[in-house]
């Protein structure tokens, strides 16, 4: 059974930062690109960041972009969202997903073909 589970979420003040991790098991996702998805509460999800599958592309949202930074560890298996200079409308729950043999580009839901149930990211003012 494939899955994708996020970890390290959590309560954190405004500035501060946190390192979300996705582990997958089932199956290698070494050969696909992975991404990181959010939706807070009401609103609809939205993409975050994505990248191939040798790190080589990285692609985020505009309003992440220079705060947040993803990676990968083949070797694990596991994607991470590194979060820096946390903003209250970065509360969400933060999804990690898997686009098969994607080019790391993208930000869109149905381009991916694997979801993690999710971690919440809180982020107090």
């Amino acid at each position: 059974q494939v899955q994708l589970v996020e970890s390290g979420g959590g309560l954190v003040q405004a500035g501060g930062s946190l390192r979300l991790s996705c582990a997958a098991s089932g199956r290698t996702f070494s050969s696909d690109a992975m991404g990181w998805f959010r939706q807070a509460l009401g609103e609809e999800r939205e993409f975050v960041a994505s990248i191939s599958w040798n790190g080589g592309t990285t692609y985020y949202a505009d309003s992440v972009k220079g705060r947040f930074t993803i990676s990968r560890d083949n070797a694990k298996n596991t994607v991470y969202l590194e979060m820096n200079s946390l903003k209250p409308e970065d509360t969400a729950v933060y999804y990690c997903a898997a686009d098969l043999l994607g080019n790391g580009r993208g930000r869109r839901e149905y381009e991916y073909e694997y979801w993690g149930q999710g971690t919440q990211v809180t982020v107090s003012s």
